[in-house]
């Protein structure tokens, strides 16, 4: 009942490498799931997926999962991208693991899961140690610690970082993070606290034209970013009677942003501080084998004000001067979502899942500027959802084969900006999925075909240049094949998805949407010396990036080496990331340093290859693994 989608893939942090040990992004590389980032320095990467572009935030979903509650990691209305995810707020360390889906088939997964949704698992407790990761760019400092009696399901985890990173612009970064977690069990209530605070701030690259090295890494100096939030989530999952529980969860956030950045029009700035409100009701009781139900209410509000665009008129790299407001707005959106599921099987080797969720969302623009923009708005949408599953308990030789239907949504930016009339409020999605799964010689064999068809979008808010646009309707359909097989000595897994994305009315492939994603995982516990190993090769193939231009293709081969010292006490690793191609790559009208008039051309951020070292001591005996 939980989590329905027969495409879901869990995995286990101990088989997954970071994404970028010591520096700022996702925390976790996730196998088939690659990261983009617009812009480098701490501004925050999204995951995409296949027909999916990347950097939009808007159709793929983050959650932390803390007991049972899914606490929501996406801004809704964020000044720097509708729907964005910060996956800065984490400690690595503090993961136990990822699980993956695909988005529009789970009624308590709300807006922004349509196409993938991701959810992060948090370790019980913690080894206490400090590691040390740094080259001669970069150091990282992170301290653990949970308490020493085991029946204490408890930790804290602290991250420092500085750092100029690998590219040409120095990033003068700092990151500071401070997480905690605590378990209580009362009575039939299990109390689970999660709460994070973080503070970043860093200058970043920025896009640059391809192929010019004269403007090393950066085509205005002045390009910064500075994020601060505190989050704190609590879930109580109540054991009602031996079949039946009642969870109630609920979390508090806050974030500010301030971003610098320049795409060729000029130094913009996107400003925001906002507060987040949500909380959960679920009610679920296993009836039979034939029938098990779940209920239950979504509730969050995220208010984004002084959410401001402003546009700064001095050119000088090295001068900010007086700036121009674009836009400036308070916005408030409020989403209600109470949900139905039906979970059970069948004679004869069927499953089944049926849901319905109906979000009630209020939208509040008040524009600061053009107060005749302002207003008021209650939409509702309905997400019926359906699996049925035949899984042949009784005749093994068979494969297992799953049928999803479903409809998700995403909220749309509410400001008018620099246009005339209010835009679409929210986006629709209707997904279709079928999955046939098979275990031959010990290795699982999957394969998922998707078709997900979107409707049109009118006046989508650029948080760039606060200009509408139009977004016609959409069609991606996608298939991926994915094997795993464990050894005694460790994992291999490996996975290649194809999609082909277009608009509905010009034909045309949708812009940035990646066509190709190859991603291989390996995973070797016992190699000469006591050492242990993690390798992964990830490719995205050319894409079509829109008015004929195309993006090169991106390879990265990131892999760990490590070796235990004085019975475990202390882990010494190498992580390294062989690179080529570009992340973010899309267009922008620009005359970059040395062009004489401007003219669209491919900009991005260049992706370098580094090698770094790890220290870890573990202050109790670890376990050998």
């Amino acid at each position: 009942l939980l989590f329905p989608d027969p495409a879901q893939r869990v995995y286990v942090r101990q088989e997954l490498l970071d994404a970028n040990p010591g520096r700022p992004g996702a925390p976790i590389s996730i196998p088939g799931v690659p990261i983009e980032t617009a812009s480098g320095g701490i501004k925050a990467p999204q995951y995409f997926s296949p027909g999916v572009a990347g950097d939009h935030g808007e159709p793929i979903a983050e959650y932390i999962l803390v007991g049972t509650y899914l606490a929501s990691n996406n801004l809704s209305s964020n000044a720097h991208g509708n729907g964005y995810a910060d996956p800065n707020i984490m400690v690595p360390a503090i993961l136990e693991g990822v699980q993956t889906d695909g988005g529009a088939f789970n009624i308590r997964e709300g807006n922004h899961a349509e196409n993938l949704s991701s959810i992060y698992e948090l370790h019980s407790r913690l080894e206490p140690s400090v590691t040390v990761t740094g080259d001669y760019r970069d150091v990282d400092v992170v301290a653990a610690w949970s308490p020493a009696a085991p029946d204490i399901d408890a930790w804290i985890a602290l991250e420092g970082a500085y750092g100029n990173g690998f590219l040409d612009r120095p990033e003068h970064r700092q990151q500071y993070k401070l997480n905690g977690f605590r378990i209580w069990n009362i009575c039939k209530h299990q109390l689970t606290f999660f709460g994070t605070g973080y503070f970043g701030t860093s200058k970043i690259p920025g896009l640059v034209p391809r192929g010019l090295p004269h403007l090393h890494d950066t085509i205005d100096p002045r390009q910064k970013d500075q994020t601060h939030t505190a989050l704190a989530v609590l879930n109580d999952l109540w054991k009602l009677t031996p079949t039946q529980t009642l969870q109630l969860g609920g979390m508090f956030r806050t974030y500010n942003l301030a971003l610098f950045s320049n795409f060729g029009d000029g130094l913009i700035r996107q400003s925001e501080f906002r507060t987040v409100t949500a909380g959960n009701s679920t009610y679920t009781n296993n009836l039979t084998r034939v029938l098990s139900l779940m209920m239950g209410i979504d509730y969050q509000r995220d208010a984004p004000h002084r959410l401001d665009l402003d546009h700064y008129e001095s050119t000088d790299p090295s001068y900010y001067g007086p700036f121009q407001k674009i836009a400036a707005n308070n916005v408030t959106l409020g989403d209600t979502a109470p949900y139905i599921a039906l979970n059970g099987a069948f004679p004869h080797d069927f499953h089944y899942y049926l849901g319905w969720r109906r979000d009630e969302i209020q939208f509040d623009n008040q524009d600061l500027l053009t107060p005749a923009n302002s207003y008021h708005k209650l939409v509702g949408f309905n997400s019926p959802k359906a699996t049925i599953s035949f899984l042949p308990e009784t005749h093994p030789a068979l494969p297992s084969v799953a049928f999803s239907f479903g409809e998700a949504f995403y909220t749309n930016d509410p400001r008018i900006g620099t246009g005339a009339e209010q835009g679409t409020p929210i986006s629709r999605e209707h997904s279709y999925q079928l999955v046939v799964s098979r275990t031959i010689a010990k290795t699982d064999f999957r394969v998922t075909l998707g078709h997900v068809t979107t409707e049109a979008s009118l006046a989508r808010i650029d948080p760039d240049t606060g200009l509408q646009q139009d977004q016609g309707p959409g069609r991606n359909k996608f298939i991926t094949v994915a094997a795993r097989r464990y050894f005694g000595w460790g994992l291999l897994q490996a996975s290649v998805s194809k999609a082909d994305a277009r608009d509905l009315d010009s034909g045309l492939p949708t812009p940035e949407a990646p066509r190709l994603i190859v991603d291989a995982l390996a995973a070797i516990n016992r190699l000469p010396f006591r050492l242990q190993a993690r390798g992964e090769f990830e490719e995205v193939g050319a894409k079509p990036l829109g008015d004929g231009f195309t993006s090169v293709p991106v390879r990265e081969f990131r892999g760990a080496v490590l070796r235990s010292f004085l019975e475990h006490r202390l882990d010494v690793g190498i992580n390294f990331l062989i690179a080529s191609g570009y992340t973010g790559q899309t267009t922008e009208l620009l005359a970059a340093d040395g062009q004489i008039s401007p003219s669209e051309q491919v900009v991005a951020v260049r992706l370098p290859s580094y090698a770094t070292m790890s220290c870890t001591y573990n202050f109790r005996p670890r376990r050998t693994p």
